[in-house]
This record gives C-alpha cells, sequence and structure tokens, in this order.
C-alpha cells in the first residue's frame, strides 16, 4: 500500500494561522517605518538644498536664495514651504527670481500630507557671498505629520548660515 503525501487540513490552517498573526503584527509597524522614512527623507532634502546654496553662494561669490515654488520657475512669495522650493543664484541680489537667473535645484511638493512651517523664517532664504545667512533667513522650520510634534523633525539657521538640527518641534 502506497502512503500518500501531502497537508492535512489541520496543518494548512495551522499555517494560515500564523501567517496571518505576522502579518497583523507587521502591517501597522509599516505604516509607522513608512511616515518615520517620509519626515527623515524629506527634512534631508531640505537640509542638503540648504547647504547647496550655501556653498554655491560660497563659489560663485554672489548671492544664492532657496524660495518657496508651486510651479517651479518662480517664487510664490507665501510661507506655504509645503508647496515645494526651489534653488536659485540671484545674481542682481535683489530678492526675487529673475528670468535669466540659473534654477539649480527643484522640490515638488511635499509627500503625505506632511507640513513644513518656518519659525521665523519668511518664504526665503538667502546667503550671501560668503555663505552667511541674512536677517529675514535666520531661524528654524518644523516638519510635521499627521501624527503631531512627538514625530516632528526640526531644524535652524543660524547668522552663519549653518543648519543644525533642533531638539524642539512645534507643529
Amino acid at each position: 500500500m502506497k502512503m500518500k503525501s501531502g497537508f492535512t487540513l489541520l496543518e494548512m490552517l495551522i499555517v494560515i494561522a500564523v501567517i496571518a498573526t505576522v502579518v497583523a503584527i507587521g502591517v501597522p509597524a509599516m505604516g509607522t517605518f513608512i511616515q518615520n522614512d517620509r519626515l527623515t527623507t524629506q527634512i534631508n532634502t531640505l537640509v542638503g538644498h540648504l547647504s547647496l546654496a550655501r556653498s554655491e553662494a560660497v563659489k560663485r561669490a554672489q548671492g544664492v536664495a532657496v524660495c518657496v515654488s508651486n510651479n517651479t520657475t518662480s517664487c510664490t512669495g507665501t510661507n506655504n514651504w509645503e508647496q515645494g522650493w526651489i534653488v536659485y543664484v540671484d545674481v542682481n541680489g535683489n530678492g526675487a527670481r529673475d528670468g535669466g537667473e540659473e534654477i539649480l535645484r527643484v522640490k515638488q511638493a511635499l509627500e503625505g500630507g506632511n507640513t513644513l512651517k518656518p519659525a521665523t523664517i519668511g518664504s526665503q532664504v538667502t546667503y550671501d557671498y560668503r555663505g552667511f545667512a541674512s536677517g529675514a533667513s535666520v531661524g528654524s522650520f518644523s516638519l510635521c505629520d499627521s501624527r503631531g510634534a512627538t514625530y516632528g523633525k526640526a531644524i535652524a539657521i543660524s547668522n552663519t548660515g549653518r543648519v543644525r538640527k533642533e531638539s524642539s518641534v512645534s507643529c
């Protein structure tokens, strides 16, 4: 007599129960991981663009600015940084992007419904030829998602143009 090999119904139900338990535990943790990763990526992108603007200002010996932009070509003049921003060379130093001024980087709107709020910074961060941030460009940003300040990220820009991580976040 030949033995038939295979799974019994009981064995199959146990395997399905184990898989369901692992998925039930893993899926919420994956959502939190995605939210945390999105915040980290977005704040690092901002820091990178600010650092680029500072280094280009020194390298080119002229002003470079980062401003709010919702169309990737001009500054909006609003404080809605979650709309996106552009990094441009401010050749004439007038604090506004004119037609012939070079755009160095573009950032589209933030994903995930996250908010990026400046504390004292307006709609633009400007670096002079020494890499120093101008008066209105000194301050901090808070990046938050739907979970609030507990999970938020913050950075500060000093008078010398240095960008650093802040411990206090206000959403």
